[in-house]
């Protein structure tokens, strides 16, 4: 099974050729690669879907929120 954690997209670092993301996941600052999104680049503010260090998908506010709830349930060993 493969995980997707949701993160809301802070900056766009420099020296990266706009590659190189500073990501918000649940309080904690991660460089993430968004290079998967040229065509439609992520900008701050954007909410992403993480897996193993790339964001391979994009996503709203309320999906990020479900995911997280999601991922807290199996954190706690819950069904819901």
């Amino acid at each position: 099974m493969c995980l997707g954690i949701p993160g809301r997209v802070l900056e766009i670092l420099d020296g990266y050729h706009d590659q190189i993301a500073l990501v918000d996941v649940s309080g904690a600052r991660r460089k993430v690669n968004v290079g998967l999104f040229e065509e439609d680049p992520v900008r701050p503010g954007d909410w992403v879907i993480i897996h193993m260090g790339f964001a391979v998908e994009k996503t709203d506010e309320s999906a990020a929120a479900a995911a997280l709830d999601g991922l807290r349930l199996l954190q706690r060993g819950e069904r819901s």
